[in-house]
């Protein structure tokens, strides 16, 4: 159904990890409370080393969106990704979605993760991934936020139709929200397939569908529309020891823990079929810089 080359994709690739825990994913917050997070055993320090080690086998560098509630845990493991070679960028101080904040709430946030990482990791950080990909045509005000806040660019916002997120409006590829905002916004890769787009850039897609439509579906992106990908995962899904939560509905379950015995290897092949860098030298370092800016049309 899907034709492949054997050719490598000259084009180079970002690859992201969302360092956040079982116990930060939005599905859980009616499960876990948040004041119940350090009572909880955590293992994304172990699950986040094991990434770093398998990106060394594979001589790639990555971009690290770190959760400041991680970061203020586990300041070595900040440290060894900075000394990896890998681009700190932040996440959030604890995962709590922007379409929970106001306006003045998520600047507070903001600024309080880009100090935190930047103090621990002694590099500037530039770069911001909302939690769940909550910036969307509600709350584009964001994006200026992060602006004003020394953010260069931002990957929240994902042009796909979901019940949790997303905003399909959106392009598909790089762009600057106006053209008096120099931020460049980044979506996770779509593939447009069948008059729409439908999602390929990790997460959830890559561990429940099967490798060969990841694969298929980033190099049609790289050949046909000469663009490069970007692609996320998290620590917590190369685990599947990690503790399993009772009470949640079976879609949850489903999307949460199947396969996750299988992403390490899926990894593995991702890695060497395609060529992968940080999103900061990808997208900042290239002609990304000149990007179209697009008028977004907030939600009224």
């Amino acid at each position: 159904m899907f034709p492949m080359t054997d050719a490598r994709p000259a084009i180079v690739n970002a690859m992201s990890v969302d360092v956040e825990d079982y116990l930060h994913v939005s599905a859980f917050e009616r499960h876990i409370r948040r004041e119940d997070w350090d009572s909880l055993p955590c293992r994304v320090e172990q699950n986040t080393d094991r990434i770093l080690a398998l990106f060394d086998e594979h001589g790639v560098k990555a971009t690290f969106f770190m959760l400041g509630w991680v970061a203020e845990r586990y300041p070595a493991l900040v440290r060894r990704i900075v000394a990896g070679g890998h681009e700190l960028a932040s996440h959030g101080y604890s995962h709590v979605r922007v379409t929970q904040q106001t306006p003045e709430e998520f600047r507070v946030d903001v600024i309080r993760n880009k100090q935190l990482l930047e103090d621990i990791g002694g590099q500037p950080v530039i770069g911001y991934r909302a939690a769940s990909y909550s910036i969307g045509a509600k709350n584009l005000w964001a994006l200026q936020v992060l602006e004003e806040t020394g953010h260069h660019y931002s990957s929240s916002i994902y042009p796909i139709r979901h019940d949790l997120y997303g905003m399909p409006s959106a392009p598909r590829f790089a762009f600057r929200p106006h053209e008096k905002q120099g931020l460049l916004e980044i979506p996770v890769t779509t593939v447009w397939l069948f008059n729409r787009k439908l999602p390929c850039g990790g997460g959830g897609y890559f561990r429940l569908l099967p490798y060969s439509w990841s694969r298929w579906a980033l190099k049609r992106v790289n050949q046909r529309d000469g663009e490069a990908c970007i692609f996320y995962f998290h620590p917590w899904e190369i685990d599947p020891e990690q503790p399993r939560q009772t009470g949640i509905n079976f879609k949850t379950r489903i999307r949460h823990y199947l396969n996750l015995a299988r992403t390490e290897g899926r990894l593995r092949r991702l890695l060497s079929d395609f060529s992968w860098d940080r999103v900061d030298r990808v997208f900042l370092e290239s002609g990304y810089a000149n990007a179209t800016a697009v008028g977004l049309r907030a939600a009224q």
